[in-house]
């Protein structure tokens, strides 16, 4: 099992900036990738940033060039720095951890643990 923990969120106005964190705990050994998940009010959760054990990382269209998505492998955490805010981006931001399993007949699947998520609310 996985625990996550976000931090960061906020009020803040439309083109300012706000950094999450997430820290990690657990059997942290598993973990395959991070990402960032957001969801508005009324929408589904939708996948925003992430990044590979190896850190690689790909984004959203939405926040290319304005978020990025780091990890700190020492201190188990995730951060996610996002700049140019628009009230768009306003949402519950959830840190999320995935393990890739292969089971005994070939089959792959995933395991996924979520943080409790975090308010970022832009105002315009």
């Amino acid at each position: 099992q996985v625990q996550l923990v976000e931090s960061g969120g906020g009020l803040v106005q439309s083109g300012e900036s706000l950094r999450l964190s997430c820290v990690a705990s657990g059997s942290i050994s598993s973990i395959d990738a991070m990402a960032w998940y957001r969801q508005a009010p009324g929408k589904q959760r939708e996948a925003v940033a992430a990044v590979t054990n190896g850190g690689s990382s790909n984004y959203a269209d939405s926040v290319k060039g304005r978020f990025t998505i780091s990890r700190d492998n020492a201190k188990s955490m995730l951060f996610l720095q996002m700049n140019g805010l628009k009230p768009e981006d306003t949402g519950v931001y959830y840190c999320n951890a995935f393990s890739v399993v292969v089971g005994r007949d070939g089959r792959v699947s995933r395991n996924d643990y979520w943080g409790q998520g975090t308010q970022v609310t832009v105002s315009s």
